[in-house]
């Protein structure tokens, strides 16, 4: 199903901005891509600093709104804490430099410039007003609801708040994980001796077919028991496991099978993972379906919740990739900031990372739906 907002003018229109963005903004420079008269969601970029390469910036922030699926106009929506500066000349508003810079940019282009506006703490007006003048932030009207996207109050970070869990769940999770690791390990540690608790037994046999495991989880996400949780722990730790994961929950089972083979040929005999499933890493192909993805989602985030501290950068990092692969840059960028401050070296954190600051997004983010 297709929903349509409209406005009428430039007040209504920034009552749209949070329905399209998923959240209300703050210290941001929105991009809303528009093909005519319709605008196709929108891209948040973190205010520039002082020390910001400007010129990078614009080109970088235009380049990603061109590259929207017939893409033929941009607005502009800065979302700030400072204050417009009155003059002799008028009213300055912030962050102008970068605007002027941005709607230039856009311009060369080819880009048709829809609007372009400034909310501040105590009211809102148009760059491409000669005289600027404040407007009251009463006289925008509130977000309207949209089927799928829920609650818009919050900023870029709202839901990144890991769920709450008691200690004594993450005691359990943790004697699982010790108890599971006693079976999965043995060939290293010598065979299996009968007292192994029976709860970690039947986890290992969850186990012998991990793409079904994988599969199992999305079908029933919430309150995983403790060594089910274990059982995933085990997996993200181990990047062969995880990148399986990762892959399937982005895809479906079958193709899940076949990166699991093919990591596994990798693994033991050096052999090339075919293009199409590396690519998935990359974010290229079939757009996945995100109703699976926030299930994974939800999945790994209640298990880096309930994990000792040592065993959470493998779900912080699954939560930092499926957030980017559902086009939540800001969402990524927490939980990978969350992981280094566990594990600085931290291998494909640091590759993720590296993706987000270089303003890097999945290749199906850029298609209309």
């Amino acid at each position: 199903m297709t929903t349509v907002l409209r406005a009428a003018d430039s007040a209504e229109f920034l009552g749209l901005v949070p329905a399209l963005a998923g959240f209300t903004p703050r210290q941001s420079i929105v991009l809303l891509p528009f093909q005519g008269k319709r605008a196709y969601g929108a891209m948040r970029l973190d205010l520039p600093s002082d020390a910001t390469d400007l010129d990078e910036y614009v080109e970088t922030a235009i380049a990603l709104v061109s590259r929207v699926t017939a893409t033929d106009a941009v607005a502009v929506v800065v979302y700030t804490e400072e204050h417009p500066q009155p003059t002799r000349d008028g009213l300055v508003l912030p962050a102008g430099v970068a605007v002027d810079e941005l709607l230039d940019c856009a311009d060369d282009t080819g880009l048709r410039i829809v609007d372009a506006l400034c909310v501040t703490p105590i009211g809102w007006a148009s760059y491409l007003d000669d005289e600027p003048a404040l407007a009251p932030l009463s006289g925008i009207p509130a977000s309207p609801a949209v089927p799928g996207v829920g609650d818009v109050a919050g900023d870029q970070l709202a839901g990144t708040e890991l769920p709450p869990v008691d200690l004594a769940e993450k005691e359990r999770v943790a004697t699982a994980l010790r108890d599971l690791a006693v079976v999965l390990d043995h060939d290293a540690t010598g065979p299996l001796t009968g007292g192994e608790n029976p709860q970690a037994l039947a986890a290992a046999v969850l186990l012998d077919d991990i793409p079904a495991f994988f599969e199992m989880l999305l079908d029933e996400p919430a309150n995983l028991p403790p060594f089910a949780t274990a059982a995933l722990l085990w997996c993200l730790d181990r990047p062969v496991f995880r990148d399986v994961a990762l892959a399937q929950w982005a895809t479906d089972a079958g193709h899940g099978i076949r990166i699991l083979d093919a990591q596994l040929a990798y693994s033991r005999q050096g052999t090339t993972v075919p293009d199409d499933l590396g690519s998935i890493f990359l974010g290229r192909g079939p757009k996945p379906d995100p109703d699976r993805l926030r299930l994974a989602l939800g999945v790994v985030r209640g298990a880096a919740a309930r994990a000792p501290r040592a065993s959470r950068p493998g779900p912080l990092t699954a939560a930092a990739w499926l957030s980017w692969a559902l086009g939540r840059s800001s969402h990524a960028g927490h939980y990978l900031e969350s992981v280094r401050e566990i594990d600085p070296e931290y291998g494909l954190a640091a590759l993720l990372g590296s993706m987000i600051s270089a303003a890097i997004l999945p290749e199906w983010a850029f298609r209309r739906g």
